[in-house]
Parts: structure tokens; C-alpha cells; sequence
């Protein structure tokens, strides 16, 4: 492993020699007065990835633990994923809908089996594909349930983060998001996350679905008890529900295993999948169902110009091979246990809370030592990469190509700062 302050002799700009501390600040300048101010990174400036690590234009190197809230499954610049893009940009990258490609059915085929389903609607980003969720849950609950036309209802959980869209951003908890973007989309009944009881009480006889994540990452990588998602279930199958699995994050070997529900032994009746299906290379996402849920769409209903184009295929289908053949599911397992067992022991010497499962954690830092944000400040002085999230919590998501050295570099890091924070 390279020291991450080391600089490399060809960092940015497509191979020039490594920029200054100058060159930072104005690239961050600019950015900060001609792009609207819906983020705020850290002053961090990226222009070449491999791995796990990352370089910025000064040449000087970063450990990645966040890889594109899970985006990066597969690490920066993956050659069996470069590959199949690379393949695929020389043939054809864009058909719309209105025609075949070569790379449509063998990649819906493949996502399908992967999933244990049978069909797929492929869209873009993973809001698209909650938003598409919930347009067929409401179909499907008019047209398969009986609820009447205009009455479907959702039930979702508080705490939750599927997109920011408005129709999404209407059943958020979360003020940044929702404050100042009504009016509102009506139809969702938000309950605590978590509670079984809560959404058995929210179900009546115009309940379609019930939508959620079976970890909820931008809360924190929130895991909810054990029975939560099997009550969920049979609660579905009791009232003749949708259950609905928002696996944007969770999903793609993010826990270790190709689902998160997997842990909690049961099948969702659709999956809302995104991020890591992209390989980090593009946005894709889409909903895999049986025909008896997606079934209920018809031409002309829904749609996207770039869901399913060639290039989105060739690299999704990469990723489910990647998934079924390569090491990935079993190295996520064995960088859970180390990464778990050592977070753990930060507990009271800077850290209050720790929570996730596989190569995914939430860590909450003391508020007495600082803020999640400036945590992550003080990490990136050290070389490492991480993202904090409602005040006093960051998230860990590295790569699952991360090797077990990698690992423990990192959260020795993580160590040396809350040391130094409880001083």
C-alpha cells in the first residue's frame, strides 16, 4: 500500500503534471459560483480513482471509504467493468425504447435470475426507479386490488431517504429536503421505522404497498430488530399488500450477501435497485418484480429514453456476472466482520453508537468532541474519505474490493482522530 500522502507524477487534468494548493482553491471557487449549492463537499478536488484510493489534482492520494454511497461496490475504475463499457462505447451506446438492442434482453434476463424474479422495468437514477415503484404499486393496487381510483395509499417509515424528487421528498422527515417544495403529494402514511405494530395499524383497505428500506443508510445505517421485515411480510400477505424493497443502497453485495432482505430470510414482492448496477461508470437503476406486479404496466404507461439503453445493459449485465462468479459477496462478509469488530471497540473512547451490517456502518461521535461533519475534515487531513450525515454521525461504505490492510489503515485513522478529539 502507497502512503496516501504521497503524490503521485501525473494526477489531473488528463495526465498533466499535479496541480497546487492554488489550484484547489480555485477550482473550488469556481465551483462555488457557478454551480448551484445543493452539496456541500469537502474541500477535496478528485481526478483520478483506482481501487479503493482516489488522487486529487495536487497528486496526493485518499482511501475511499464511501465509494459513491455504495455506487462503488466494485471500486474506481474496475477493469472487467471498464471493459464491458469500453466494448460496448465502440458498438452503441443509445437506442431509446423504440427498438431492440442486443444488450436488452440478455440484461434483463440476467438482473431477473439474479433477483429471483421475472421481469424488469430499467430506469436511470434510484429515484427514478422508487418513483416507478410507486406508480405501479398504485396501478396495481387499482387495477389487481380493487382499491378505488385515487384513493391507493403507501405506507412508508419515518427516518427515510428514497430520492428527492417531490413526490418522494413529500413523505421525508428530513427538514433540508422537504421544507419549502410543497405543495405536497398525498397518499403516503409515515410511520416509525422499525415498529410493526405502527404500519399494521396504518394498513386499511386502500393500502397498495408498503415501501422500505431494509437498512436505512442516509439515517445512518439504521438496522431495524430481526422481526421487523418478517412481520412486514406476513403483514403484506395477511391484507393483500405490496411489500416493497428499497435496496438502492442496501443492495449489490453492500451487506454481503446480492439483497439485504436475504438477512432477514424473506422476498420483498419488488425491489427498487440502483447505484452499484452502474458500476460506478453510469447511472442505472430499475424495479424487478414478477409479471403479476410489473405486469400491470402497459405500453405507452411509463417509460424512459436512456432506462435499458445498450451501454446501461452491457455494464449491468458485468455487474450481476461480477456478483455471481467473482469474490465480492465473500470478501463484503469478511471486511463486515473485521470492519465491525474493531468499530466497536471506539465505543466510549470518542464514538456513542455503532450500527450496520457487512462493510456498512453508522458511526455516531460524541457531540461533546464534534461534529460528524468535522470529523470528516479532520480524516480527510489524515487521507481518508468518509461522509458524515444528521449532525454527529458518519458513514462507513468502502469499496468491497478493499483488502483487510486497507481496512484496518483506515480505521486506525478513524482511532488517531477520536483520540485526539477526547484529549
Amino acid at each position: 500500500m502507497s502512503h496516501p500522502l504521497s503524490v503521485t507524477s501525473s494526477a489531473a487534468n488528463g495526465g498533466n503534471p499535479a496541480g497546487s494548493a492554488d489550484s484547489v482553491s480555485e477550482h473550488i471557487a469556481a465551483a462555488t459560483a457557478h454551480s448551484a449549492h445543493n452539496y456541500k463537499p469537502l474541500p477535496v478536488v478528485l481526478a483520478e480513482g483506482e481501487g479503493a484510493w482516489v488522487t486529487d489534482v495536487t497528486g496526493r492520494r485518499y482511501l475511499d471509504f464511501l465509494a459513491g454511497y455504495s455506487a462503488l461496490n466494485f471500486g474506481h475504475r474496475n477493469p472487467e467493468l471498464l471493459g464491458a463499457a469500453q466494448r460496448q462505447l465502440e458498438r452503441l451506446t443509445l437506442t431509446s425504447r423504440a427498438f431492440h438492442n442486443d444488450q436488452f434482453a440478455p440484461y434483463v434476463r440476467a438482473l431477473a435470475r439474479l433477483v429471483g424474479k421475472d421481469q424488469v422495468l430499467p430506469m436511470n437514477t434510484g429515484v427514478e426507479a422508487v418513483e416507478s415503484a410507486i406508480k405501479v404499486a398504485r396501478k396495481w393496487g387499482y387495477e389487481v386490488k380493487g382499491v378505488p381510483e385515487g384513493a391507493a395509499t403507501i405506507v412508508v417509515a419515518g427516518g427515510n431517504f428514497h430520492g428527492r424528487t417531490t413526490t418522494v421528498i413529500s413523505f421525508s422527515q428530513d427538514a433540508d429536503a422537504y421544507t419549502g417544495f410543497g405543495p405536497y403529494t398525498p397518499g403516503f402514511r409515515v410511520v416509525p421505522y422499525g415498529d410493526a405494530d405502527a404500519v399494521a395499524e396504518a394498513i386499511d383497505e386502500t393500502t397498495a404497498a408498503v415501501l422500505v428500506e431494509p437498512i436505512q443508510g442516509e439515517a445512518g445505517v439504521v438496522v431495524p430488530p430481526t422481526d421487523y421485515l418478517p412481520r412486514l411480510r406476513d403483514l403484506c400477505d395477511q391484507r393483500r399488500i405490496l411489500l416493497i424493497a428499497d435496496e438502492v443502497q442496501s443492495g449489490l453485495g453492500r451487506t454481503g450477501t446480492v439483497l439485504a432482505c436475504e438477512h432477514a430470510g424473506i422476498e420483498a414482492d419488488a425491489y427498487v435497485l440502483g447505484k452499484a448496477l452502474g458500476g460506478g461508470i453510469l447511472p442505472v437503476s430499475a424495479v424487478v418484480a414478477d409479471s403479476d406486479v410489473l405486469g400491470v404496466l402497459q405500453p405507452g404507461q411509463h417509460g424512459s429514453t436512456f432506462g435499458g439503453n445498450p451501454l446501461a445493459c452491457a455494464v449491468g449485465r458485468e455487474v450481476v456476472r461480477l456478483l455471481e462468479e467473482g469474490p465480492y459477496l465473500a470478501d463484503a462478509r469478511r471486511l463486515g466482520e473485521k470492519l465491525h469488530a474493531r468499530v466497536q471497540g471506539f465505543l466510549g473512547r470518542g464514538l456513542v453508537a455503532v450500527r450496520g451490517l457487512g462493510p456498512w456502518a453508522g458511526l455516531d461521535v460524541d457531540p461533546a468532541l464534534a461534529t460528524g461533519r468535522q470529523l470528516c475534515e479532520r480524516l480527510a487531513e489524515r487521507g481518508v474519505l468518509v461522509k458524515d450525515t444528521h449532525g454527529s454521525t458518519i458513514r462507513l461504505s468502502p469499496p468491497l474490493t478493499l483488502s483487510a490492510e486497507d481496512l484496518d489503515w483506515g480505521l486506525d485513522q478513524i482511532e488517531s482522530v477520536l483520540t485526539e478529539l477526547a484529549r
